[in-house]
């Protein structure tokens, strides 16, 4: 899987691919954590990677959290490059203290004699039907932390190459993957090793009278209300933000100096998101730009509820154009 041919993939298969170039190219690349050697994770992201580099560089790991993020740091100060798996990001907090307390000080706390160059990968939010242990989306808990870069792939392509990136990079990156998007969009992707830039926002959209930011699972619904909206007559300019921490916020600043209008769309709650400090970062360099209130369409500062109610959770694509036409009436 080192050939640079164009293949169809989904998201998980591209994050196969990445995982599977790096590893090819960079022996110090080892991958580590629950089920993801012999049955090649629980979303097969892994699959075919203990078959191709062997046991020593693909570990399954007893299920314990702490114990998968603290080897991790470890590895990486040691010269190695590790590629940790949390099974869902609910599960992600028992190793907190070692991603907030030791992975992301390290550069700091060594004043640059060790770095910690290591990636901690989870599948996050909802849409599958899981429990809510499993489909929660707290991205905001990590881009609070200084250190860590927290990076969200939202299509095939980006998942190759942010992942090579977030690899390549010297300091840890949280590394969220929307799970209700692994299998449901396809994409041509060249299994090059060519990298996407990281702390960089993906304009999708071009338009003139809205600015539709967005990251992550949600990216899909926001791409549909802005076709909706155009058959409305409304140019809607969709930013894909990918790494929310660091924020690009030049490419959001100078998208609402041409629009006037900003609608933020994420699925974690309202309360302390990513979303209002992306609204705060407006309000305080592109207040004189704004012709209308920012408006945010999020979840609910609720748990995620189980199954039979998580459609009412979910950002719709009704709500995206709802707010739309609420800020273009302003």
């Amino acid at each position: 899987m080192t050939d640079n041919t164009l293949r169809k993939v989904t998201l998980v298969e591209a994050i196969n691919m990445a995982l599977h170039w790096e590893m090819a190219h960079d022996d110090s690349v080892v991958v580590l954590g629950e089920d993801i050697a012999t049955n090649g994770g629980v979303f097969r992201a892994t699959v075919g990677l203990k078959e191709t580099f062997g046991f020593r560089r693909v570990m399954d790991t007893p299920l314990a959290e702490n114990l998968i993020a603290g080897t991790a740091v470890g590895m990486a100060t040691q010269g190695l490059k590790p590629v940790a798996e949390f099974q869902f990001l609910g599960f992600i907090y028992a190793g907190m203290e070692h991603i907030v307390s030791h992975a992301s000080r390290m550069r700091n706390r060594t004043r640059g004699r060790l770095h910690c160059p290591l990636v901690y990968r989870a599948p996050f939010g909802g849409g599958i039907h899981a429990p809510e242990h499993h489909s929660e989306s707290t991205e905001a808990l990590f881009a609070h932390v200084p250190g860590l870069r927290v990076v969200i792939p939202s299509s095939p392509q980006r998942a190759y190459g942010l992942l090579l990136a977030a690899i390549r990079n010297p300091d840890p990156v949280v590394f969220l993957e929307p799970k209700r998007l692994y299998r449901a969009v396809t994409q041509s992707v060249a299994d090059d090793g060519q990298a996407l830039p990281l702390d960089t926002c993906f304009t999708l959209l071009e338009g003139e009278d809205v600015t539709l930011i967005t990251w992550g699972p949600c990216v899909q619904e926001t791409l549909q209300a802005a076709e909706q909206l155009a058959e409305q007559g409304v140019g809607c300019e969709v930013i894909d933000v990918a790494t929310v921490a660091p924020l690009d916020r030049e490419t959001l600043l100078c998208s609402v100096a041409k629009t006037g209008r900003a609608v933020i769309v994420h699925e974690a709650c309202r309360n302390g998101g990513v979303g209002a400090e992306i609204a705060a970062s407006l309000a305080e360099r592109a207040f004189l730009d704004l012709q209308a209130p920012v408006v945010r369409v999020s979840g609910y500062d609720t748990v995620m509820p189980y199954y039979r109610n998580e459609a009412f959770y979910l950002p719709r694509v009704e709500d995206i154009v709802s707010a739309v036409e609420q800020v273009i009436s302003l």
